[in-house]
């Protein structure tokens, strides 16, 4: 569009294409004071070159009414010109939309309109860099959204003070019903989140269990507000006995569904648990449920347990980053192998291993969003997790506070993070009165009896207990004992234990048969021991140890002071 030809049109401009019209009329229309011929023709060779210039324009466009045309199509277009933008021309379009504007009126005042979407700087940018710029789906008053082209045009306007000032044209194509379906989009994409983050947190633990020996906290984070909430869980189930599972693990894969597998790993963690399995055994049953659940989601996952009588966390890893401990030194451990592939790939024998987790010391369990960065190795970033633990004291939600803060987590961080802590405390004075262990190995035959009963009252009167739990302690180790003795076999060893809430009594032997409940018939002589405990417990239970053999445990919950 030849806008220098146009412009002959406004307002104050020289009248030349009229002229230029009437030279190319007829001699009756010419009359006596019409152009010299000469000049005629000089007139018609100058339009023959302008025509022939534009190569692929056909020919007549030249020609055509610039303001007709842009009165007509729908789009926006106004012009402007000079330092202040004043209005040199707005069209058909523009006007409905926005109502009558003064020609010659500077844009601040008479287009509140542009002004309104922010587009009056950006005027000064394109008259001062004579380049186009466009800015996308601004919704302008009344309601529309637009997206606004900027771009400068050469304008001659008549007059000595507007001879030669640039202008630009405002061209505003309506978007709205692009811009309504993109914000449906963004609004369905958000009750999808909240869906799936409100399934998440629903999956996760509402409140954390509190072993006796052990003090956690653990944190959830989902993805910023452009990322789908992910497959991250953590949980903690106590096993009985002064026994704790920790896990946490990462379902691959975003949104709903991962989250519902999450939910469904969860669950059969909390049942496997029960079973009091080895942590490999619990990984091994997870990896075939994984696949059963869904054949094309994986995750991964730490399982770990800890008992306060070893000192130590035996855990199992299924392609999950290492569990990091902080000793009572200072100095961290970072777990070692064994560690398999993640659930759901099956054909692998998974392992366990063992760290130390002696009073004073801290651990951390973390899914891959606190650790891994694009820009970076995801061992810079456990590196960098085992830097900011080495300095992170406090309480375990302290500690789970400093480490997202260490390691830059944010609102809108890109991925999931959950992080679990656990504390095993030095307990010293009044505190360490309430946690106290005694052993004695029994070494068989007819007096292991009598010795153990002897044994368990004197330990539970030096504990000062109630004569009432006094009795009901002496009576569940004798049974114990006696059913260690007729099915075990050696070697053979009662434990006492006391916590600030419970007292727990345990015998292990070499044997790896596990009892149960059974009911005995009024003719049976034996069958009846495993029934009493159950019946003056408050729980119990049997478990097969590591290096063979078996223990089975009661407890009795201590009266509140």
């Amino acid at each position: 569009m030849n806008f220098t030809r146009w412009s002959a049109r406004l307002p104050g401009t020289q009248r030349r294409a009229a002229a230029r019209t009437k030279a190319g009329g007829s001699p009756a229309q010419l009359g006596e004071s019409s152009v010299p011929a000469a000049r005629v023709e000089a007139a018609r060779a100058e339009r023959l070159a302008d025509t022939r210039s534009l190569e692929d324009t056909p020919a007549g466009v030249d020609e055509l009414p610039a303001r007709e045309v842009l009165d007509r199509i729908p789009a926006l277009v106004a012009l402007v010109h000079g330092a202040d933008h004043r209005i040199a021309y707005v069209n058909d379009a523009y006007t409905t939309a926005f109502g009558d504007r003064p020609v010659g009126a500077p844009a601040r005042e008479a287009l509140p309109e542009l002004d309104a979407v922010g587009l009056l700087p950006l005027l000064d940018q394109v008259l001062r860099s004579a380049k186009p710029r466009t800015v996308k789906s601004r919704k302008a008053p009344g309601g529309r959204s637009y997206t606004f082209t900027c771009t400068p045009v050469p304008l001659s306007l008549g007059g000595p003070a507007g001879d030669g000032e640039g202008g630009v044209l405002v061209f505003a194509a309506d978007v709205t019903d692009h811009a309504e379906a993109a914000e449906r989009l963004r609004a369905s994409e958000r009750t999808q989140r909240e869906t799936a983050v409100t399934l998440q947190r629903s999956l996760l633990p509402q409140e954390l269990e509190q072993p006796d020996d052990l003090r956690i906290a653990a944190t959830y984070q989902p993805g910023g507000t452009d990322a789908a909430v992910g497959g991250d869980w953590y949980d903690v189930i106590t096993l009985g006995g002064g026994r704790t599972a920790l896990v946490i693990g990462d379902v691959m894969g975003r949104g709903v569904r991962a989250a519902a597998v999450m939910g469904q790993l969860r669950t059969a963690v909390r049942a496997y648990a029960r079973l009091d399995l080895p942590p490999h055994e619990v990984l091994q049953l997870l990896d075939g449920l994984a696949s059963e659940i869904d054949a094309s989601q994986i995750a991964t996952c730490v399982y770990a347990v800890h008992d306060p009588n070893e000192g130590s966390l035996a855990y199992a890893s299924a392609g999950h980053l290492p569990i990091l401990v902080r000793d009572e030194n200072g100095t961290i451990h970072r777990a070692d192998e064994p560690t398999g592939p993640p659930l759901g790939t099956g054909g692998w024998l998974h392992a366990s291993g063992s760290l130390p987790l002696g009073p004073g010391s801290t651990a951390v369990l973390y899914t891959d969003g606190l650790v891994e960065r694009r820009s970076e190795d995801i061992d810079e970033g456990v590196a960098a997790l085992e830097r900011a633990l080495a300095g992170a004291t406090g309480t375990p939600q302290v500690v789970c506070d400093r480490l997202i803060r260490a390691l830059g987590v944010t609102a809108d961080h890109d991925d999931d993070v959950a992080v679990l802590v656990l504390q095993q405390p030095a307990r010293t004075g009044v505190h360490a009165d309430l946690f106290r262990n005694a052993a004695l190995e029994l070494l068989g035959g007819v007096e292991a009896a009598p010795r153990a009963r002897a044994f368990a009252t004197g330990v539970l009167a030096s504990w000062r207990f109630p004569p009432e739990l006094h009795d009901l302690g002496v009576l569940a180790a004798s049974e114990l004992v006696a059913n260690s003795l007729q099915h075990g076999t050696p070697p053979m060893r009662l434990r006492l234990r006391r916590t600030d809430r419970r007292l727990i009594i345990e015998v292990t032997d070499g044997d790896d048969h596990l009892p149960r409940r059974r009911r005995a018939e009024p003719a049976d002589e034996a069958g009846r021991g495993i029934a009493i405990v159950a019946t003056i417990a408050s729980n119990w239970g049997s478990r097969r140890t590591p290096g063979g053999g078996k223990a089975v445990w009661c407890e009795f919950a201590l009266p509140r002071a």
